[in-house]
């Protein structure tokens, strides 16, 4: 039994794109939870603040979740042809302390999906970049929906099932 931390840039429909990985992952017999960045309301982050850390609301639960996960999936939209500013101001915020950075994210299997108006692709290129920069392993699939396009439940299984393993 793996546990897995979904976590959602945006409400609407990615947070039910995070939902269906969530009750997937649970029936799978894995613990999963998720965490909506969009809900956190962090402040911009800025070098200036960068040593505010612990006083950035709801940080301390998010360290702490993600750092609790055995694998996470990222699930985001995309914007303006990469990834929304709450995703990536979150990273902004949690790569601050260099020991805690590395501890985080390196080796950390990631998987990326999003539910995306313009198709998707360019977010998923920016996540994997991303997070394969910061030292996670990014699975090789993904899942890209869209109004057109349902999530694909064996997917869906197969991208945890990687996550989990």
């Amino acid at each position: 039994m793996a546990k897995i931390l979904m976590i959602t840039a945006t409400s609407d429909n990615n947070l039910a794109l995070a939902e269906k990985f969530a009750d997937a992952a649970s029936g799978m017999g894995h613990e999963s939870d998720i965490v909506n960045l969009a809900e956190l309301d962090m402040p911009m982050f800025t070098v200036a603040r960068s040593k505010e850390l612990d006083v950035v609301p709801g940080m301390a639960a998010l360290k702490e979740a993600m750092s609790s996960a055995d694998s996470w999936m990222i699930v985001a939209p995309e914007y303006n042809g990469s990834m929304p500013p709450t995703l990536n101001n979150a990273v902004a915020w949690l790569s601050t302390e260099w020991q805690d950075f590395r501890a985080l994210f390196n080796r950390r299997k990631v998987g990326l999906a999003t539910h995306s108006g313009g198709g998707g692709e360019h977010v998923i290129m920016a996540m994997r970049q991303m997070f394969s920069y910061l030292g996670c392993n990014v699975i090789g699939r993904k899942l890209v929906s869209n109004k057109d396009k349902e999530a694909n439940p064996e997917t869906i299984e197969d991208m945890l099932n990687q996550l989990a393993n």
